[in-house]
């Protein structure tokens, strides 16, 4: 039990660390949780959901069920497990962009906690879960210098500024049970919280007379949400299950205070208000997604699933771009991925008893600018290296992708994101014989 109750603390420990970190990205321009022009609409840019687990398979697990790793991409899969066993999964994630507009070429890394999930069995063939994930990130910054003389010679050097900073995350519990042999079902709570921020500066670099001037909105928010899910699984050959599964995630209003600001500044310190427009309880809409998976699972040999995910967006934001004709649209991304298992009880080599991943995806996001819809590919690859005992193992993934185009005056974005996490498994409430 003590070793129960340290894990427990820990994970409570580490669930407050993410917390923090998610209101440090949201005081800094460098502290950013992503970085994309993209992120400049909207709610920014939406995560990928998954762990290591699923993101090594292209983002699969809507129709998936696996007893050594969790799967909360579906609500009803945490019901596929040792009956007296849990579980607990701690994920980071590192990301590279690079990101080409016209002939100008950027590049930026970030770093994350990708998520912190607990699972314990309830009773029989029933099972609980909590979590903390991220849903979306804005992440942005561009830095342009003033070129006309005329303007130049009066007021100096003159550099026009936009960044945007924050997060939005997901703390959800859920349970789930199988109703039938044949059949599971499972409901999550999600709690969705967080800060965002989008500011324009007008620095004088030069003339230190003239007063640096701010502008831009901060929206602070939290929101109540719910998502259930189903599987049904069923032997189609010996040692040999097919899984069908779908999940619906409710529509939900974030309700938070929105301000739009302009203030006067010296060295990074506002010494006078031109306006402060603020609006209580303003509400901006997170649209239902629906989404259908399907898995054939060969025990302890190989695994291979597709999924389809759709959400339509078109009434769910707020603001406006000047000089950008943007478009919210509805989303959509199809995935598939493969793994297998070359002897998962070699006792002789240790590779032979790892995990390898591989998959792809394509999506079609929610940005549309100037008619043209962004969309995003990419493929993935990664592997589980057992660790002791149990189930224990350490999970890595690789994410290649590119977002976006060259073409129509668009931003072109590559990006290599790295994934590791940590998955843990024990055994719940064992009498030992001895110590």
């Amino acid at each position: 039990m003590n070793r129960i109750d340290n894990i427990f603390k820990s994970s409570l420990i580490a669930l407050f660390l993410v917390i923090l970190g998610v209101q440090a990205n949201a005081q800094t321009t460098d502290a950013l949780g992503t970085y994309t022009p993209y992120s400049l609409f909207g709610l920014g840019d939406i995560d990928k959901q998954g762990t290591s687990f699923n993101r090594g398979m292209g983002g699969i697990g809507i129709g998936v069920r696996d007893n050594r790793h969790i799967n909360y991409l579906n609500p009803a899969s945490i019901t596929e497990r040792d009956t007296l066993s849990f579980m607990l999964d701690f994920g980071i994630n590192q990301k590279n962009f690079y990101n080409t507009d016209g002939n100008v070429e950027s590049g930026y890394n970030t770093a994350n906690m990708q998520d912190l999930i607990f699972t314990v069995p309830i009773y029989r063939k029933s099972a609980f879960i909590v979590g903390v994930t991220p849903f979306s990130n804005i992440g942005y910054k561009f830095r342009e210098s003033e070129t006309r003389t005329d303007i130049i010679s009066k007021y100096g050097n003159i550099s026009y500024e936009k960044y945007g900073t924050g997060s939005i995350s997901q703390l959800f519990l859920g349970a789930a049970m199988n109703v039938t042999p044949n059949l599971a079902v499972g409901a999550q709570m999600i709690y969705y919280f967080g800060a965002l921020s989008r500011n324009s500066n007008v620095l004088f670099d030069t003339d230190f007379s003239m007063r640096d001037i701010n502008t831009g909105w901060d929206y602070d928010m939290n929101s109540m949400g719910a998502k259930v899910g189903v599987q049904y699984f069923n032997d189609i050959a010996a040692n040999t299950r097919l899984t069908v599964g779908a999940t619906y995630r409710f529509a939900t209003n974030l309700d938070g205070n929105y301000t739009r600001f302009a203030t006067v500044e010296m060295n990074g310190t506002p010494i006078d208000t031109i306006s402060m427009d603020a609006v209580e309880n303003y509400k901006v809409e997170i649209p239902s997604e629906l989404a259908f998976g399907v898995s054939v699972r060969k025990k302890d040999k190989w695994m291979f699933g597709i999924d389809y995910v759709r959400q339509n967006w078109s009434d769910s934001f707020f603001g406006e771009t000047p000089g950008v004709d943007f478009k919210p649209e509805t989303s959509s991304s199809i995935r598939a991925g493969f793994e297998f298992i070359p002897n998962r009880y070699d006792i002789r080599y240790y590779l032979k008893r790892a995990t390898y991943r591989f998959g792809a995806y394509y999506d079609k996001t929610y940005i549309n600018i100037g008619g043209n819809q962004i969309n995003a590919a990419g493929i993935t690859f990664g592997m589980s290296l057992p660790v002791f005992r149990w189930y224990n193992s350490l999970t890595w993934s690789v994410d290649l992708g590119q977002r976006g185009s060259l073409d129509n005056n668009l931003v072109r974005e590559r990006y290599i994101q790295f994934n590791i996490n940590l998955n843990l498994h024990d055994m719940w409430f064992i009498k030992r014989k001895y110590n």
